[in-house]
């Protein structure tokens, strides 16, 4: 407790200014409920910012993978000698390699690649894989969150094309 000299009315009188007050008490209380509202809302806004940065992230690998997968396609068509795992042509009837290069690039982001396994589309909507013909690689990933706060899950996906040619 503090005493303070004030002057009233030309008068000097000792006023006690101290924490011990109620109206004080009540100033702490409310401080202290500010400070929690605050804090929470900026947790909260963090993690916020961090999820959508990642989601971000997510998204552009997803994104940059399905483009890796059109490159090799339309390089390695037709004309491609069979020989080598990843140099042989690719086709129709023969997709793995696309899918094989899309999975690599992927694997480079933070992705969950049991996730991305199976959702992978390689078509030729001609049917064929001469040069000058189409190619679409589809890629989707079902987003996994750091956090549990959204409870739907999101579905990432990018779609490329192509056309073929060699």
């Amino acid at each position: 407790m503090t005493l303070g000299l004030h002057d009233r009315g030309g008068k000097a009188s000792l006023q006690s200014r101290g924490h011990g007050t109620p109206r004080a008490a009540g100033r702490r209380g409310q401080s202290l409920v500010e400070f929690s509202v605050v804090t929470l809302l900026t947790v909260m806004m963090l993690l916020f910012v961090v999820e959508m940065g990642r989601m971000l992230l997510v998204y552009t690998t997803v994104a940059n993978a399905a483009r890796a997968g059109v490159r090799y396609a339309i390089v390695h068509g037709s004309t491609r000698a069979a020989g080598a795992t990843l140099s042989s042509a690719s086709g129709p009837s023969n997709t793995a390699q696309v899918v094989t290069v899309v999975t690599n690039f992927a694997s480079a982001g933070p992705l969950n690649m049991s996730l991305l396994t199976g959702n992978i589309a390689v078509t030729y909507p001609n049917a064929s894989n001469a040069p000058g013909q189409p190619v679409n690689v589809i890629v989707l990933y079902p987003y996994d969150p750091l956090t549990s706060y959204f409870s739907k899950t999101v579905i990432l996906g990018s779609a490329a094309q192509g056309i073929i040619v060699y």
